[in-house]
């Protein structure tokens, strides 16, 4: 259960990193509302794994989910300029939270 808890708040944590670049500051409510309400499931969802996962471990998996799902969503949408390099780096880290989960 706990993994499951880790890989959604991971997700919310991509949620919550675009939301807070649309909100230009705070000056967009709807994006500053999702901001804030998805840093606050993600950081409950990590504090809940990290009960029974170790701390090194979840925290890695969250920020590498994280990360893959926000700049993925950023060179999707165009928002971000994508690269073959950037991609095999992305899937690098994918790879890695993968290693961790196996490792586990």
């Amino acid at each position: 259960m706990a993994w499951i808890v880790l890989v959604l708040s991971g997700i919310l944590e991509a949620v919550w990193a675009t939301a807070l670049g649309r909100s230009e500051g705070f000056t967009k409510l709807g994006p500053s509302v999702v901001f804030g309400v998805a840093l606050i499931l993600s950081m409950a969802g990590l504090a809940f794994a990290m009960r029974s996962l170790p701390i090194g471990t979840s925290y890695a998996v969250w920020v590498g989910i994280g990360a893959a799902l926000t700049v993925g969503f950023a060179m999707a949408t165009g928002s971000e300029s994508s690269s073959l390099v950037k991609i095999l780096l992305i899937l690098g880290i994918v790879g890695c939270v993968v290693g961790l989960k196996a490792l586990h």
